[in-house]
This record gives structure tokens, sequence and C-alpha cells, in this order.
């Protein structure tokens, strides 16, 4: 059901399933950039332009994207599906945002195969990243002043980008940030009431699913590290079922979304199994990054490379079908747990953690994206624009490509 800060939905659940796909068909052709350029799309298209959600909502969403496994921008767009149309929402809108990127993938990894080369949009990559992160910055920003509510929470987002630069797990982060923000909360006002009160039902589930997914975690760390296999070994062709078996392990363990994806893949694919070399990674990897959508239709080309069309079906489905299972899980009781103060307190600690996380990682991108002259006029430009006129975000990453292209040719 819809969120009841909102005004109630208008038309039909046709309509609004309509409107689900067209929307997230449109950001999954054109969201470049990684998970934190999706959310920054997504928070524009569904809290500013079309208030869908609240600031607060959003925030929320993220924060529990955040706290389970899978690729957060994917399970963001689940998210916003189940709040917009209920189940069917849920599904349409994760397979819509999903689609094109696979479809994209796919093509790439085809054309690899049969040619056994990549076409190099260099100049076009070096416009749409200097573009993106404006958009991501910009996003941060907005986010940002909704997740500080006070100076609790601010030291506690400076503490946690201090904890990202010094290497600490952003899952460590997230859920010691939680943890912190929602015993320092209750401790609070027990303190201004002069009263104790019993520890409140934490629902069994979440909890459950969250242990679970960090048990998955270590076990799997454990057993890639005991694994060795020299790198330059004879590549073996595996089963289909193999590639939709390893595809759905990891999807259903891997926390950090697409900026821990490749050491997960090299362990698991060069070292562990000898199905590809590192050249045929990093290429996997270099078209999950070009290509629009989420980072993870890598799996997309890995399948295609050793199983054909097959192989990229079961692959793509293995890695997205988990996420789907476990905002399932979380979000209709979601908005019911923001009433709870414990879950308040820690929903509040872990969205600040988030948004630290998130601009961590936009200021080490930002050091490969704007190099020379061309990047910085292209942001500079994006930043003007984006400021100025109300125009959506995609527009301007297309721009920055073009840019990109034009500023090349001159060169």
């Amino acid at each position: 059901m819809p969120p009841a800060e909102l005004p109630a939905y208008a038309g039909t659940s046709a309509d609004r399933l309509c409107e689900l796909a067209s929307l997230f068909l449109k950001l999954g052709t054109i969201s470049f950039g990684g998970p934190a350029a999706h959310i920054a799309l997504m928070e524009t298209e569904v809290v500013r332009k079309r208030q869908w959600l609240t600031k607060q909502q959003f925030l929320d969403l993220l924060g529990a994207a955040n706290l389970i496994p899978g690729p957060t921008s994917t399970e963001m767009a689940i998210n916003v599906g189940f709040v917009r149309a209920g189940w069917a929402g849920l599904c349409v809108a994760g397979a819509s945002f999903i689609l094109p990127a696979a479809v994209i993938t796919g093509a790439f990894a085809w054309a690899y195969v049969r040619f056994g080369t990549l076409t190099q949009a260099v100049s076009v990559l070096g416009g749409v990243k200097a573009a993106v992160i404006v958009v991501i910055a910009i996003a941060i920003w907005r986010l940002g002043k909704t997740a500080v509510k006070g100076l609790g929470l601010a030291v506690l987002g400076s503490t946690a980008v201090a904890a990202f630069f010094l290497g600490v797990s952003p899952i460590v982060i997230l859920f010691g940030g939680g943890l912190l923000g929602m015993l320092t909360r209750r401790v609070a006002r027990l303190r201004s009431a002069g009263t104790l009160q019993a520890f409140p039902f934490f629902p069994r589930p979440r909890v459950g699913v969250i242990t679970a997914g960090k048990n998955w975690v270590n076990w799997m760390s454990m057993s890639v590290a005991a694994t060795s296999a020299a790198a330059g070994a004879v590549v073996v062709r595996p089963s289909v079922y193999k590639v939709g078996l390893f595809f759905l392990k990891l999807g259903a363990v891997l926390y950090g979304g697409g900026y821990v994806l490749l050491a997960f893949l090299e362990q698991g694919l060069v070292q562990q199994n000898a199905w590809l070399t590192h050249q045929q990674l990093l290429d996997a990897v270099a078209i999950g990054q070009f290509t629009p959508g989420p980072v993870f239709s890598t799996a997309t080309f890995i399948g295609y490379i050793l199983g054909g069309a097959p192989g990229a079906a079961v692959a793509t489905l293995g890695i997205f079908l988990p996420s789907f299972f476990y905002v399932a899980l979380l979000a209709p009781v979601l908005f019911r747990l923001r009433q709870s103060a414990w879950i308040a307190g820690f929903l509040d600690s872990v969205n600040i953690c988030a948004v630290a996380l998130m601009g961590g990682v936009t200021f080490r991108l930002a050091a490969d994206a704007l190099r020379g002259w061309p990047s910085w006029a292209i942001a500079t430009i994006s930043l003007a624009v984006l400021l100025r006129w109300k125009v959506s975000p995609a527009w301007v990453v297309v721009g920055g490509g073009i840019a990109g292209l034009v500023f090349a040719a001159f060169r």
C-alpha cells in the first residue's frame, strides 16, 4: 500500500505498472556511472519529480537496501516498485531496470565472442563519467540534508567517512553505525524520561536474514581464500547448471554491490574454478562499467562467454534473483518498523552512514573521472545546467558523453 504521508494514487493498477515499466526501462537504458549514479537518478525521478516517496522514505529504503546482499540500485528499484504498486510492481520495476542492461551487455558479449575485440568508446565514457560525478554530488547533498537530523548524526556521518578511507568494511560501517545510533538515541530518551523500558521485540525475520547473510559472507570468504590456482591455468568450460549456481550463490552473499564485485569474480572465476583468464574478466568488468544499468549485468557477459545465450540467461537470473527475495521479505514491513523508537534510531543511523559511503566512493571516483581540462569543463557545465534549470540528470549524462566525443574530435 502507498505510504500514508503521500497523496492517494490516481489511476488503476495497470496504469501504475505501466508507469513503473516506463520509468525503469528508461533508467535502465541511460543510467551510467554505477550504483551511486543510479540512486541519484532515482531520487530525482521518484522523490522530486513524481513524488512517489518522501525524502525520508527514500532514505529508509536506501538504508535497508544497503543492509541486505545484492546490487543496491536494483534493490532500490524493486523497493520503489513495491511501494508504488505492490507485489506486481516489485517484479515489474526490478525486471524493467535489469532488462536493458542485460540486453545491451549480451549484445557486447556476442560481438566479443564473434569478433574477439571490443569497441573502446573512451572519449564518450570520459564525458559520461565527468557528468555523473556532478549528478551524484548533488544527490548526496540533497539526501545528506535530510539524513543529518542533529549534531549526533553529523558526527556519526563524519566518522563513517573516516572509517571508509581507513579501509573498514562497508557492512561493518553500516551495521556498527546503525547499532551505535540506535543505542545512543535510546539511552538519551531513557535519561530524559528517567525510566527504563524493556528491550522491545526485534523482528526475528529481519535478524535471521541479516545473520544468515553474514554467515554466508564468512563462508564464501573462507572457501575462496582457501583455494589457490595459477592465474594462467587452462580455462575450463563449465556446464550451464554450474554457471547458474555460481551466480546464484554470489547474488545471495555479495555485500557492497558493484564496488566489491570484481574481487569475488576474480577469486571465484579465475583462481578457484579457472573458468576465465584475467584478460577475459577485465574485459567483462569494463563492459559492465561502460554499459548503463546495474553493474551486476557483468554476469550476463560472463555467462555468455561460458555458455552462450543459455549461460547468459542463467547467470543473469542467478545473480539478481536473491535481491527480489530479500526485498520481498523486508519491504512489506519496513515503514511499520520505522514506528519503533529502536528501529527508527537504527534506520536514521544507517541512512547517514549510507550517504557517507556514497560520498567516500564518489570522492575516489572523482579522482579518476576528473582528469584534464575537458572533464573539468564538462563537470562545470553539468553543474551549472542542473542548478539553473530543471533538466533531468539523465539528459545531462547523455550530454556529457556527446561533449566528450566533441572534445576528442577537436583534439
